[in-house]
């Protein structure tokens, strides 16, 4: 997604560089700068000290510093400032907010996940400035639980063949579990999903990631499957909660 046009409301996750003397992706700062002057975004981070040195380095305004509200293990109780609630709130009426972590892709495997979850139950849009792993992305923006999850990769092309992998995967993991395929077989996975032990399970399909045709579903597999439409051929990522 190259536009800020894709990013004007609901939530936005922001990757940071790992190692906090890198810079920041372009469009992640160009996307930070428009939301820095616009005042009734929200700007969740995840330490306020951390965030700030952070910030300044990458040449955003100073003044915007004061708005950080701090979102982590530590900020879920009812006491908290800004909780998840007041969040929604500001989000279903026009707001939008961008969360970062001190470093990496939020709402991966840390608190930000329950914001994510809160957010697709609230039907308040979710996304991402550019980050280049699908997978990862993917369950940051499922929202589902995935503390512990098995990447099953590629199924096989062959229904029946499909059919008991994925019989035996539903045997062997009780963990969230991460599926992809090419992308003319998006519906043909859905489908055997729908038929299959996982037909009653969380799932969240997230179609062409990063790009302008981005599309993100949740939900059992029949009822994502119904929401497609006309989507034939795209590249997905396939998460099954646990």
């Amino acid at each position: 997604m190259s536009s800020l046009e894709n990013f004007k409301s609901g939530l936005i996750l922001i990757p940071t560089p790992i190692e906090e003397s890198l810079p920041l992706e372009p469009v992640a700062l160009e996307l930070l700068k428009d939301v820095a002057a616009d005042p009734e975004s929200l700007i969740l981070v995840e330490e306020l000290k951390v965030a700030r040195i952070r910030w300044l380095r990458w040449g955003l305004p100073r003044e915007a510093i004061e708005r950080f509200i701090p979102f982590n293990e530590h900020t879920e109780g009812k006491n908290v400032a800004t909780p998840i609630p007041e969040i929604l709130n500001r989000l279903k009426s026009g707001a939008r907010a961008v969360l970062m972590s001190d470093g990496g892709l939020p709402a991966f495997c840390d608190p930000g996940m329950k914001l994510v979850d809160a957010c697709h139950s609230a039907g308040v849009r979710v996304t991402a400035s550019p980050f280049p792993h699908s997978v990862s992305l993917a369950l940051a923006l499922s929202g589902l639980d995935h503390r512990s999850f098995f990447f099953a990769g590629f199924l096989p092309a062959s229904g029946e063949e499909r059919k008991r992998e994925l019989d035996q995967i539903h045997q062997r993991q009780k963990q969230t579990i991460v599926l992809m395929d090419t992308p003319y077989r998006l519906k043909a996975l859905l489908q055997s999903l729908a038929e299959s032990p996982f037909k009653n399970r969380k799932t969240f399909l997230a179609v062409e990631l990063n790009s302008p045709r981005e599309s993100l579903h949740r939900g059992k597999p029949a009822e994502i499957l119904s929401s497609l439409g006309g989507v034939e051929k795209a590249e997905f990522v396939v998460v099954i909660g646990a």
